[in-house]
């Protein structure tokens, strides 16, 4: 007889956490993936938190004006750290306003809405969007694996 899916999965990964400790975790680590680019007041952004926030074969895409990018976490991380430190995008913040979060035993959805505004190339913005994030239970808790967006 085939082992149940249940059983292949660690004890440690099966027992039960009440919903609002999933959701409050889930909720830091998409706090803490958005502050990463926090530029504001002369703040240093701190994008190497996304190595903490995401698995490390992660996946996030961007389909913004039907223009489709593929990043893993290297080939995301490196330019946004270079234009939120060397002066091109300034006073950046962006920001959760409403989202839709579902979650299935070891693994979870959230749909999310947000706001963002700086200065790009010295020119005031805003803008806004929508991301799509996964999230699955590892051994060291809940993590990113995959995110995709379209802004406005």
């Amino acid at each position: 007889m085939p082992e149940s899916e249940s059983e292949s999965v660690p004890v440690s990964m099966r027992v039960s956490v009440p919903a609002s400790d999933v959701k409050a975790e889930l909720d830091q680590l998409m706090r803490t993936f958005l502050g990463a680019f926090t530029n504001t007041g002369g703040t240093r952004p701190g994008v190497e938190v996304l190595r903490e926030v995401f698995i490390p074969q992660a996946m996030i895409i961007s389909n913004v004006g039907g223009r489709l990018v593929v990043y893993d976490l290297d080939t995301f991380i490196e330019p946004r750290e270079k234009i939120l430190t060397d002066g091109t995008l300034t006073e950046f913040s962006e920001g959760e306003v409403a989202e839709r979060t579902e979650v299935f035993g070891s693994i979870a959805h959230r749909f999310s809405e947000y706001r963002k505004s700086g200065f790009l190339d010295g020119a005031w913005f805003e803008g806004s969007g929508r991301k799509t994030t996964q999230f699955v239970r590892t051994p060291e808790g809940w993590r990113m694996s995959s995110m995709a967006w379209d802004d406005e």
